[in-house]
Protein backbone atom coordinates (compact mmCIF):
# COMPACT_ATOMS: atom_id res chain seq x y z
CA UNK A 1 0.00 0.00 0.00
CA UNK A 2 1.09 3.30 -0.79
CA UNK A 3 1.44 4.23 3.40
CA UNK A 4 4.22 1.33 3.58
CA UNK A 5 5.84 2.37 0.63
CA UNK A 6 5.79 5.91 2.01
CA UNK A 7 7.53 4.67 5.17
CA UNK A 8 9.79 2.85 3.35
CA UNK A 9 11.53 5.51 1.74
CA UNK A 10 11.31 7.59 4.94
CA UNK A 11 13.48 5.23 7.19
CA UNK A 12 15.77 3.93 4.27
CA UNK A 13 18.15 5.66 5.89
CA UNK A 14 17.72 4.10 9.12
CA UNK A 15 17.66 0.75 8.49
CA UNK A 16 19.72 -2.10 10.05
CA UNK A 17 22.18 -4.13 7.54
CA UNK A 18 21.44 -6.41 5.44
CA UNK A 19 23.03 -9.21 7.71
CA UNK A 20 20.86 -8.31 10.26
CA UNK A 21 17.15 -8.45 8.32
CA UNK A 22 14.91 -10.72 10.28
CA UNK A 23 12.31 -12.50 8.92
CA UNK A 24 9.42 -14.37 10.39
CA UNK A 25 5.48 -15.74 9.90
CA UNK A 26 2.37 -14.13 11.28
CA UNK A 27 0.78 -16.68 13.86
CA UNK A 28 -2.08 -14.10 15.37
CA UNK A 29 -4.20 -11.45 13.87
CA UNK A 30 -6.80 -10.16 16.11
CA UNK A 31 -7.47 -7.03 13.23
CA UNK A 32 -4.66 -4.53 15.39
CA UNK A 33 -2.52 -6.77 16.98
CA UNK A 34 -0.02 -9.26 14.61
CA UNK A 35 1.85 -11.84 16.68
CA UNK A 36 4.74 -13.89 14.96
CA UNK A 37 7.57 -16.05 15.73
CA UNK A 38 10.06 -14.82 17.86
CA UNK A 39 13.00 -12.73 15.83
CA UNK A 40 15.88 -10.38 18.67
CA UNK A 41 14.75 -6.87 17.67
CA UNK A 42 13.99 -4.31 20.21
CA UNK A 43 10.60 -2.73 21.31
CA UNK A 44 9.68 -0.06 18.70
CA UNK A 45 10.98 -2.07 15.60
CA UNK A 46 9.53 -1.38 12.72
CA UNK A 47 7.82 -4.15 10.20
CA UNK A 48 7.28 -4.76 7.48
CA UNK A 49 3.89 -7.50 6.84
CA UNK A 50 3.12 -8.89 3.81
CA UNK A 51 -0.88 -8.95 2.76
CA UNK A 52 -3.23 -11.58 1.38
CA UNK A 53 -3.65 -9.16 -1.86
CA UNK A 54 -0.06 -8.82 -2.31
CA UNK A 55 0.13 -4.80 -0.55
CA UNK A 56 1.83 -4.25 2.31
CA UNK A 57 1.85 -2.54 5.32
CA UNK A 58 3.76 -1.55 8.56
CA UNK A 59 3.86 -2.26 12.09
CA UNK A 60 5.27 -1.73 15.34
CA UNK A 61 7.13 -4.20 17.64
CA UNK A 62 5.16 -3.20 21.35
CA UNK A 63 6.04 -6.10 23.07
CA UNK A 64 6.82 -9.84 23.37
CA UNK A 65 4.52 -12.47 24.56
CA UNK A 66 5.74 -16.79 25.23
CA UNK A 67 8.15 -16.65 22.31
CA UNK A 68 5.79 -14.17 20.39
CA UNK A 69 6.97 -10.70 19.18
CA UNK A 70 3.81 -8.41 19.06
CA UNK A 71 3.30 -6.15 16.55
CA UNK A 72 0.77 -3.78 15.83
CA UNK A 73 -0.28 -2.67 12.33
CA UNK A 74 -0.17 1.29 11.72
CA UNK A 75 -2.83 0.55 9.04
CA UNK A 76 -6.44 -0.54 9.89
CA UNK A 77 -8.48 -3.15 7.78
CA UNK A 78 -5.08 -4.82 6.68
CA UNK A 79 -5.74 -8.21 4.96
CA UNK A 80 -3.44 -9.73 7.02
CA UNK A 81 -3.76 -13.84 7.05
CA UNK A 82 -1.91 -16.73 8.75
CA UNK A 83 1.66 -17.14 7.71
CA UNK A 84 1.78 -13.92 6.06
CA UNK A 85 5.67 -12.80 5.90
CA UNK A 86 7.10 -10.49 8.27
CA UNK A 87 10.21 -8.42 7.72
CA UNK A 88 12.27 -6.12 9.74
CA UNK A 89 12.92 -2.76 7.99
CA UNK A 90 14.13 -0.19 10.65
CA UNK A 91 15.10 -0.95 14.57
CA UNK A 92 16.35 3.07 15.08
CA UNK A 93 14.73 5.09 17.13
CA UNK A 94 16.22 8.40 16.23
CA UNK A 95 14.66 10.91 14.05
CA UNK A 96 15.82 13.62 11.53
CA UNK A 97 15.57 16.78 13.13
CA UNK A 98 17.40 20.38 11.99
CA UNK A 99 16.21 23.86 11.00
CA UNK A 100 15.06 22.79 7.51
CA UNK A 101 11.96 21.72 9.43
CA UNK A 102 11.31 25.11 10.20
CA UNK A 103 7.77 25.82 8.08
CA UNK A 104 6.91 22.46 7.43
CA UNK A 105 3.84 20.09 8.63
CA UNK A 106 4.79 16.89 9.09
CA UNK A 107 3.32 13.45 9.91
CA UNK A 108 4.11 10.78 12.25
CA UNK A 109 7.11 9.34 10.32
CA UNK A 110 8.35 12.96 9.76
CA UNK A 111 7.45 12.95 6.23
CA UNK A 112 6.43 16.51 5.16
CA UNK A 113 2.30 16.48 3.89
CA UNK A 114 2.16 20.31 3.16
CA UNK A 115 2.59 19.20 -0.77
CA UNK A 116 5.64 22.40 -0.67
CA UNK A 117 8.21 19.43 -1.40
CA UNK A 118 8.94 15.95 -0.45
CA UNK A 119 12.28 16.76 1.22
CA UNK A 120 13.87 18.00 4.04
CA UNK A 121 17.18 18.94 4.91
CA UNK A 122 17.95 17.29 8.45
CA UNK A 123 21.56 18.06 10.40
CA UNK A 124 21.45 15.22 12.74
CA UNK A 125 19.80 12.86 14.51
CA UNK A 126 17.31 12.99 17.94
CA UNK A 127 16.32 9.59 19.93
CA UNK A 128 12.51 9.77 19.76
CA UNK A 129 12.31 9.22 23.53
CA UNK A 130 14.46 12.12 24.62
CA UNK A 131 17.76 12.79 26.33
CA UNK A 132 18.44 12.39 29.82
CA UNK A 133 18.21 16.12 32.12
CA UNK A 134 19.87 15.75 34.85
CA UNK A 135 17.06 17.86 37.20
CA UNK A 136 20.03 19.69 38.92
CA UNK A 137 21.65 21.42 35.97
CA UNK A 138 18.28 22.88 34.71
CA UNK A 139 18.25 26.40 34.84
CA UNK A 140 15.51 28.40 37.19
CA UNK A 141 12.54 29.97 35.33
CA UNK A 142 13.25 33.89 35.96
CA UNK A 143 12.24 35.55 32.88
CA UNK A 144 8.30 36.33 31.25
CA UNK A 145 7.29 34.63 28.21
CA UNK A 146 4.79 37.04 26.35
CA UNK A 147 2.18 34.69 24.70
CA UNK A 148 -0.03 38.02 23.47
CA UNK A 149 -2.82 36.99 25.49
CA UNK A 150 -3.66 39.45 27.94
CA UNK A 151 -5.49 37.61 30.50
CA UNK A 152 -2.59 35.29 30.95
CA UNK A 153 -0.04 37.68 30.53
CA UNK A 154 -1.90 39.76 33.42
CA UNK A 155 -3.35 37.03 36.03
CA UNK A 156 -1.40 34.20 35.01
CA UNK A 157 2.46 35.21 33.80
CA UNK A 158 4.05 32.58 32.14
CA UNK A 159 7.87 31.90 32.29
CA UNK A 160 10.33 30.61 29.77
CA UNK A 161 10.83 26.98 30.65
CA UNK A 162 7.12 26.68 32.14
CA UNK A 163 4.65 23.95 31.59
CA UNK A 164 1.24 24.37 31.86
CA UNK A 165 -2.15 22.28 30.98
CA UNK A 166 -5.34 23.90 29.19
CA UNK A 167 -8.35 22.34 30.57
CA UNK A 168 -11.51 22.24 28.99
CA UNK A 169 -14.48 20.64 27.69
CA UNK A 170 -15.56 20.27 23.64
CA UNK A 171 -16.12 23.59 22.05
CA UNK A 172 -15.43 26.60 24.54
CA UNK A 173 -12.13 27.77 22.24
CA UNK A 174 -9.05 25.14 23.16
CA UNK A 175 -7.85 24.99 18.95
CA UNK A 176 -8.62 28.95 19.19
CA UNK A 177 -6.33 30.03 22.05
CA UNK A 178 -3.32 27.81 20.79
CA UNK A 179 -3.69 29.63 17.17
CA UNK A 180 -3.46 32.78 18.78
CA UNK A 181 -0.28 31.58 21.50
CA UNK A 182 1.20 30.69 18.21
CA UNK A 183 1.38 33.96 15.94
CA UNK A 184 1.39 35.97 19.25
CA UNK A 185 4.55 34.39 21.41
CA UNK A 186 7.65 35.70 21.19
CA UNK A 187 9.15 32.61 21.29
CA UNK A 188 12.22 31.90 18.89
CA UNK A 189 10.27 28.90 17.53
CA UNK A 190 6.71 26.90 17.94
CA UNK A 191 6.47 23.46 17.36
CA UNK A 192 2.42 22.72 17.39
CA UNK A 193 1.25 18.99 17.88
CA UNK A 194 -1.96 18.09 16.76
CA UNK A 195 -2.45 14.70 18.04
CA UNK A 196 -5.94 12.54 17.69
CA UNK A 197 -7.94 15.63 16.36
CA UNK A 198 -10.45 16.44 13.36
CA UNK A 199 -8.64 15.89 10.01
CA UNK A 200 -9.90 19.11 8.84
CA UNK A 201 -8.64 21.05 11.61
CA UNK A 202 -5.15 21.03 10.28
CA UNK A 203 -5.97 23.03 6.70
CA UNK A 204 -7.91 25.17 9.01
CA UNK A 205 -4.94 25.70 11.15
CA UNK A 206 -2.24 26.17 8.40
CA UNK A 207 -4.57 28.56 6.66
CA UNK A 208 -5.92 30.89 9.24
CA UNK A 209 -3.57 31.05 11.91
CA UNK A 210 -0.10 31.05 10.29
CA UNK A 211 1.03 33.88 8.60
CA UNK A 212 4.07 34.41 6.78
CA UNK A 213 5.97 35.83 9.68
CA UNK A 214 5.22 33.06 12.17
CA UNK A 215 5.33 30.18 9.30
CA UNK A 216 8.89 30.62 9.19
CA UNK A 217 9.67 29.74 12.74
CA UNK A 218 7.05 26.96 13.34
CA UNK A 219 6.97 23.94 12.79
CA UNK A 220 3.62 21.31 13.04
CA UNK A 221 3.17 17.45 13.62
CA UNK A 222 -0.01 16.54 12.52
CA UNK A 223 -1.79 13.14 13.22
CA UNK A 224 -5.53 13.08 12.90
CA UNK A 225 -7.94 10.85 15.36
CA UNK A 226 -7.95 8.40 12.06
CA UNK A 227 -4.29 7.18 12.27
CA UNK A 228 -3.51 4.38 14.01
CA UNK A 229 -2.72 4.50 17.86
CA UNK A 230 1.09 4.50 18.14
CA UNK A 231 1.62 6.38 15.14
CA UNK A 232 -0.30 9.15 17.72
CA UNK A 233 2.30 8.52 20.30
CA UNK A 234 4.69 8.67 17.79
CA UNK A 235 3.87 11.65 17.18
CA UNK A 236 3.59 13.39 20.23
CA UNK A 237 6.79 11.49 20.77
CA UNK A 238 8.50 13.35 17.24
CA UNK A 239 7.26 16.96 18.60
CA UNK A 240 9.08 16.71 21.82
CA UNK A 241 11.83 15.61 20.29
CA UNK A 242 12.29 18.42 17.36
CA UNK A 243 11.12 21.10 20.71
CA UNK A 244 14.22 19.39 22.39
CA UNK A 245 16.73 19.89 19.49
CA UNK A 246 16.31 23.55 18.76
CA UNK A 247 16.53 23.91 23.04
CA UNK A 248 19.98 22.24 22.63
CA UNK A 249 21.10 24.84 20.12
CA UNK A 250 20.20 28.12 22.47
CA UNK A 251 16.55 28.42 21.33
CA UNK A 252 13.42 29.16 23.30
CA UNK A 253 10.77 27.09 22.20
CA UNK A 254 6.79 27.11 22.35
CA UNK A 255 5.64 23.71 22.37
CA UNK A 256 2.36 23.27 22.06
CA UNK A 257 0.17 19.78 22.48
CA UNK A 258 -3.34 19.35 21.39
CA UNK A 259 -4.37 17.19 23.16
CA UNK A 260 -2.55 15.03 25.64
CA UNK A 261 -5.95 13.26 26.33
CA UNK A 262 -5.72 11.81 22.69
CA UNK A 263 -2.08 10.69 23.74
CA UNK A 264 -3.35 8.92 26.69
CA UNK A 265 -6.42 7.21 24.71
CA UNK A 266 -3.92 5.92 22.44
CA UNK A 267 -1.75 4.65 25.18
CA UNK A 268 -4.72 2.89 26.71
CA UNK A 269 -5.35 1.17 23.47
CA UNK A 270 -1.71 -0.14 23.00
CA UNK A 271 -1.47 -1.13 26.85
CA UNK A 272 -5.09 -3.16 26.45
CA UNK A 273 -4.19 -4.47 23.75
CA UNK A 274 -0.46 -6.28 25.64
CA UNK A 275 -2.86 -7.42 28.43
CA UNK A 276 -2.42 -4.81 31.27
CA UNK A 277 -5.26 -4.62 33.88
CA UNK A 278 -7.26 -1.51 33.44
CA UNK A 279 -8.08 1.33 36.41
CA UNK A 280 -9.98 4.38 36.24
CA UNK A 281 -12.08 4.83 33.22
CA UNK A 282 -9.73 1.88 31.91
CA UNK A 283 -6.39 3.23 32.02
CA UNK A 284 -3.95 1.14 32.10
CA UNK A 285 -0.75 2.18 34.67
CA UNK A 286 1.17 2.58 31.49
CA UNK A 287 -0.82 5.50 30.88
CA UNK A 288 0.12 7.13 34.42
CA UNK A 289 3.38 6.65 33.90
CA UNK A 290 3.56 7.98 30.09
CA UNK A 291 2.43 11.02 31.09
CA UNK A 292 5.03 12.56 33.26
CA UNK A 293 7.74 11.09 30.85
CA UNK A 294 6.73 13.27 27.79
CA UNK A 295 5.93 16.53 30.16
CA UNK A 296 9.61 16.14 31.77
CA UNK A 297 11.26 16.23 29.01
CA UNK A 298 10.36 19.74 28.36
CA UNK A 299 10.84 22.96 30.37
CA UNK A 300 14.37 24.78 30.85
CA UNK A 301 17.55 22.88 29.75
CA UNK A 302 21.35 23.50 30.75
CA UNK A 303 23.73 25.46 30.40
CA UNK A 304 24.19 27.26 27.11
CA UNK A 305 21.23 25.67 26.37
CA UNK A 306 17.34 27.68 25.65
CA UNK A 307 14.07 26.44 27.35
CA UNK A 308 11.07 24.53 25.98
CA UNK A 309 7.66 26.29 27.38
CA UNK A 310 5.16 23.71 26.96
CA UNK A 311 1.00 23.78 26.43
CA UNK A 312 -1.05 21.00 26.96
CA UNK A 313 -4.85 20.53 26.31
CA UNK A 314 -6.32 18.15 28.50
CA UNK A 315 -9.92 17.38 27.53
CA UNK A 316 -12.32 16.93 30.58
CA UNK A 317 -14.85 14.53 29.27
CA UNK A 318 -18.24 15.92 30.21
CA UNK A 319 -16.40 18.99 31.76
CA UNK A 320 -15.04 16.43 34.53
CA UNK A 321 -12.10 18.08 35.87
CA UNK A 322 -11.84 14.63 38.48
CA UNK A 323 -10.91 12.97 34.90
CA UNK A 324 -7.79 10.82 35.60
CA UNK A 325 -5.57 11.92 33.03
CA UNK A 326 -6.44 15.44 34.63
CA UNK A 327 -5.92 15.10 37.98
CA UNK A 328 -2.40 13.39 36.66
CA UNK A 329 -1.09 16.20 34.29
CA UNK A 330 -2.27 19.26 37.10
CA UNK A 331 -0.10 17.25 39.68
CA UNK A 332 2.85 17.88 37.79
CA UNK A 333 2.31 20.44 35.19
CA UNK A 334 4.07 24.33 36.51
CA UNK A 335 0.03 25.65 36.16
CA UNK A 336 -3.22 25.36 34.72
CA UNK A 337 -5.38 27.14 32.39
CA UNK A 338 -9.39 26.28 32.63
CA UNK A 339 -11.83 27.32 30.41
CA UNK A 340 -15.43 27.85 31.13
CA UNK A 341 -18.25 26.55 29.46
CA UNK A 342 -20.48 28.93 31.17
CA UNK A 343 -18.16 32.22 30.29
CA UNK A 344 -18.07 30.99 26.63
CA UNK A 345 -21.92 31.07 26.31
CA UNK A 346 -21.74 34.36 27.20
CA UNK A 347 -19.92 34.78 24.48
CA UNK A 348 -16.51 35.78 26.85
CA UNK A 349 -13.22 34.67 24.64
CA UNK A 350 -11.12 33.00 25.57
CA UNK A 351 -13.05 31.57 28.31
CA UNK A 352 -10.74 31.45 31.33
CA UNK A 353 -11.91 30.62 34.42
CA UNK A 354 -9.97 33.19 37.15
CA UNK A 355 -11.36 31.18 40.02
CA UNK A 356 -9.77 27.78 38.93
CA UNK A 357 -6.76 28.70 36.94
CA UNK A 358 -3.45 28.50 38.50
CA UNK A 359 0.36 29.53 37.01
CA UNK A 360 2.65 28.18 40.03
CA UNK A 361 5.87 30.44 38.66
CA UNK A 362 4.22 33.90 38.18
CA UNK A 363 5.03 35.36 41.93
CA UNK A 364 8.26 34.85 40.86
CA UNK A 365 8.80 36.33 37.76
CA UNK A 366 6.53 39.36 38.02
CA UNK A 367 6.64 42.76 40.10
CA UNK A 368 4.45 42.45 43.58
CA UNK A 369 2.46 45.28 42.47
CA UNK A 370 1.12 42.84 39.22
CA UNK A 371 0.72 40.24 41.98
CA UNK A 372 -1.39 42.16 43.97
CA UNK A 373 -3.45 43.52 41.44
CA UNK A 374 -3.97 40.16 39.50
CA UNK A 375 -5.05 38.85 43.24
CA UNK A 376 -7.67 41.50 43.52
CA UNK A 377 -9.22 40.70 40.39
CA UNK A 378 -9.32 36.96 40.84
CA UNK A 379 -11.12 38.25 44.38
CA UNK A 380 -13.79 40.33 43.05
CA UNK A 381 -14.44 37.55 39.70
CA UNK A 382 -14.93 34.91 43.25
CA UNK A 383 -17.09 37.78 45.17
CA UNK A 384 -19.51 38.66 41.62
CA UNK A 385 -19.61 34.54 41.11
CA UNK A 386 -20.51 33.56 44.18
CA UNK A 387 -23.42 36.33 44.06
CA UNK A 388 -24.88 37.19 40.85
CA UNK A 389 -27.89 35.24 41.37
CA UNK A 390 -28.81 36.86 44.84
CA UNK A 391 -27.83 40.36 42.83
CA UNK A 392 -30.06 39.09 39.62
CA UNK A 393 -33.37 38.62 41.77
CA UNK A 394 -32.97 41.69 43.45
CA UNK A 395 -31.98 39.92 46.88
CA UNK A 396 -28.88 42.88 47.02
CA UNK A 397 -29.13 46.23 47.70
CA UNK A 398 -26.05 48.40 46.77
CA UNK A 399 -23.60 49.75 50.15
CA UNK A 400 -24.49 46.85 52.23
CA UNK A 401 -21.21 45.11 51.11
CA UNK A 402 -18.54 47.09 49.80
CA UNK A 403 -16.67 44.04 48.54
CA UNK A 404 -19.99 43.27 46.70
CA UNK A 405 -20.27 47.09 44.89
CA UNK A 406 -16.51 46.82 43.31
CA UNK A 407 -16.68 43.33 42.36
CA UNK A 408 -20.54 44.88 40.28
CA UNK A 409 -18.93 48.22 39.61
CA UNK A 410 -15.76 46.57 37.60
CA UNK A 411 -17.34 43.31 36.59
CA UNK A 412 -17.25 45.22 32.88
CA UNK A 413 -13.61 45.89 32.98
CA UNK A 414 -12.80 42.20 33.88
CA UNK A 415 -14.80 41.12 31.28
CA UNK A 416 -12.86 43.31 28.78
CA UNK A 417 -9.47 42.06 30.15
CA UNK A 418 -10.49 38.38 29.78
CA UNK A 419 -12.16 38.97 25.96
CA UNK A 420 -9.48 39.48 23.18
CA UNK A 421 -10.28 38.72 19.42
CA UNK A 422 -8.16 36.27 18.02
CA UNK A 423 -6.91 38.51 15.59
CA UNK A 424 -5.75 41.59 17.77
CA UNK A 425 -2.64 40.47 19.87
CA UNK A 426 -2.21 42.18 23.71
CA UNK A 427 1.64 42.00 24.49
CA UNK A 428 2.99 41.98 28.13
CA UNK A 429 3.03 45.21 28.96
CA UNK A 430 -0.39 46.35 27.01
CA UNK A 431 -1.39 43.54 29.45
CA UNK A 432 -0.08 44.92 32.46
CA UNK A 433 -1.60 48.52 31.81
CA UNK A 434 -5.31 46.86 31.42
CA UNK A 435 -4.99 45.44 34.64
CA UNK A 436 -3.91 48.71 36.50
CA UNK A 437 -7.45 50.21 35.12
CA UNK A 438 -9.14 47.92 37.59
CA UNK A 439 -9.83 49.52 41.09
Amino acid sequence: MILAKNILKTIEKHSISENRVYKSKTSKFDGKVVECDSFPSPIGTICEIECNDSTKVTGEIIGFRENKNIIAVHQQNSNIVLGSSVKVLSSSNNVDVGFGLLGRVLDAFGRPIDGVSNHIESEEMWPINGKPINPMSRKPIKEVLDVGIRAINSLFTVGRGQRLGIIAGSGVGKSILLGMMTKFTDADVVVVALIGERGRELGNFVSEILNDESRRRTVIVAVPADNSPLLRIKGAERATSIAEFFRSKGKNVLLIMDSLTRIAHAKREVGLALGEQPTSKGYPPSVISMIPNLIERTGSGGKNEGTITSFYTILADSDDTNDPVVDTARAILDGHIVLSRDLAQLGIFPAIDLNQSLSRVMNNIVSEDQQKRSEFVKKLFSIYQENKELVLMGGYSKGQNSDIDSALNNWSKICELIKQSYKIKSNFNDSCESLKKIN
